[in-house]
């Protein structure tokens, strides 16, 4: 799981059984897929045999299981599958299905573990690619009391706990990490489903195809055997006992922190929808499908802001410039030693891109440092400032003059140093529209492709004539 490289599996691999909720018969069948392709489903009994990507993007449900849309097709049922494929390293396959649902197994990922092994793993060229936690990242739901937070870290690790009102099933914890054996301790863990919840789940047209073969069933409260016999006939089961513990049919527990293993199982799978790997610390308590998969989104959403962030802005010095030095000294008070900005490339309706050349005859370097020539970050700051002063004075009107007045700076970050012969392009980018004079910006400086600085400023604009 820790490999750079992009795995595929080695050879087509297919298991069947029918699904939790539609109680259809469905066989799912793993084939190789090339680099960056991904985790895809095709739906092979449908005309034209549709493919959906398995991206939050598509979750479009999330009662008692994920459930992927695009327009009529639907793929439900998918954590398990997903968990499966991400803790086993594998980055592109395609699966095929002749029908709606994942098939359910065991309500675990054992079976999935067991047939993806067989299918083999196969080492590709490309690299995989990361999402890096860098900052804290918050999910809360007050109506569940589901918190689900992420931490940066090195590696990807998962911490879950779960609280239930209940007589039988207490607090639970289980952890997840590089250490552990997927396999053994987490696929096998089964999902659970409280009796008192059965008959309504059924009268929504959901766990049709469940029985006790299938999950852990859980009877915490009172019921005379004639009802859970009822319920039993309900689901056309045989007729059910119950067990001191509370657990039906004596059925026998992995774990004795099960349930929480499998709610680790789920957050695997439904985080698995993001599209990259992460690398970070998930801290969940007590997470279901739905706050996964919001979650998710929040994840990705940041990882597509970062994406679009680092990437540095094409820089051409052939190109004519938008505003050179003599129209950029129009603009802003500042002059030698102290305008830090040669030029601007590029400027749009919330963003503006300029350039800093950065020589030995830059006057800082005489005492900054002489020996190891390095220029001082506030500079860096004061030459991302005043390229923002010039898109906050250029998008004024033209019925006087204008300075701007930065007020805060905050989120100041250094990367690396800057050095002579480096050239500096700064991309900053409004937060917010321009209100009551109040400008916030975000800006970050690179060096090629390297980000340098990033930070984020809020400068108030003032009419001088």
């Amino acid at each position: 799981m820790n490999s750079i490289k992009q795995n595929t599996i080695e050879r087509e691999a297919t298991i069947s059984g029918k699904g939790l909720h539609t109680g259809v018969e469905v066989t799912l069948t793993f084939k190789p897929a090339p680099e960056n392709f991904g985790i895809k489903f095709k739906r092979i009994d449908l005309e034209g045999e549709p493919v959906i990507e398995a991206n939050v993007s598509k979750v479009k449900g999330t009662s008692r299981g994920t459930v992927l849309k695009d327009g009529d097709v639907i793929i439900s049922t998918i954590e398990h599958v997903m968990a499966a494929l991400v803790a086993m390293g594998i980055d592109n396959v395609l699966m095929e299905l002749n029908g709606p649902e994942a098939p359910i197994l065991d309500g675990s990922a054992a079976g999935y573990v067991k047939t993806l092994t067989q299918a083999g793993l196969k080492v590709q060229d490309a690299n995989r690619e990361y999402f890096e936690i860098k900052r804290k990242i918050v999910y809360k739901n007050a109506e569940t009391g589901t918190e689900i937070i992420a931490y940066p870290d090195d590696d990807f690790s998962i911490d879950v706990m779960i609280s239930y009102n209940s007589s039988v099933l207490h607090n639970q914890y289980a952890t997840f990490d590089s250490k552990t054996k997927f396999a053994e301790e987490i696929a096998p863990c089964r999902t659970f489903v409280f009796v008192r919840e059965l008959e309504t789940l059924l009268k929504n047209n959901l766990v049709k195809g469940g029985d006790v073969d299938n999950a852990i069933v859980i009877m915490d409260q009172p019921m005379e055997l004639e009802e859970l016999n009822r319920i039993a006939d309900l689901f056309n089961q045989k007729h059910i006992e119950v067990n001191k513990i509370g657990i039906l049919n004596n059925l026998t527990l992995h774990f004795d922190n099960e349930c929480a293993r499998h709610k680790l199982l789920d957050v695997i799978g439904d985080l698995a929808l993001i599209g990259k790997r992460i690398k970070g610390r998930i801290v969940a308590k007590r997470p279901g499908h739905g706050p996964n998969t919001e979650f998710a989104k929040l994840l990705q959403k940041e990882y597509l802001k970062g994406i679009s962030e680092s990437t540095a802005p094409e820089y051409d010095p052939n190109k004519l410039p938008l505003y050179d030095v003599n129209q950029i000294k129009k603009m802003l008070p500042h002059r030698n030693p102290f305008l830090l900005l040669d030029k601007v490339i590029e400027k749009g309706v919330d963003y503006i891109i300029g350039v800093k050349n950065v020589t030995m005859n830059e006057p800082f370097f005489v005492g900054h440092f002489p020996e190891e020539p390095v220029m001082p970050g506030v500079l860096i700051i004061e030459a991302m400032a005043q390229c923002g002063g010039v898109f906050v004075i250029s998008s004024q009107p033209s019925d006087g003059d204008y300075s701007t007045y930065f007020m805060t700076m905050d989120s100041i970050k250094f990367r690396k140093k800057v050095v002579p012969g480096d050239t500096l392009v700064f991309r900053l980018k409004l937060l917010s529209p321009i209100r009551r004079g109040i400008a916030n910006m975000r800006a970050i400086a690179f060096v090629g492709d390297t980000v340098v600085c990033e930070g984020e400023f809020m400068a108030i604009i003032a009419k001088t004539k």
